[in-house]
């Protein structure tokens, strides 16, 4: 089963944006979100050529089990932007699966 995901960008800055990835209805272990950040920076690096995207996965299947990884700074500007509804969401093509 492959994973349903949606990205986003948080303004960082006048020239920086922090790239949000959110994993539909899933709750995800740490090798998997590892390999979700790795795989967008990378999809990133081939379609901007950004060299190091600040990324945040966002995983969870509600609002009480809502998880963000990511650095901290980029964190907290993350979860204000999703408290403001300040983020919008597209389609995200990835060549991740489900590992259950």
């Amino acid at each position: 089963m492959t994973l349903k995901l949606l990205h986003g960008t948080v303004r960082d800055g006048p020239r920086q944006v922090i790239h949000v990835v959110l994993v539909v209805d899933k709750i995800l272990e740490f090798p998997e979100v590892d390999d979700i950040a790795e795989k967008t920076r990378a999809h990133i690096l081939s379609k901007s050529g950004e060299q190091d995207p600040n990324i945040v996965v966002v995983h969870g299947d509600c609002r009480e089990t809502l998880r963000l990884v990511g650095e901290t700074h980029a964190v907290t500007r993350v979860r204000a932007a999703l408290f403001n509804v300040a983020v919008t969401f597209s389609p995200l093509r990835l060549e991740v699966t489900d590992c259950t």
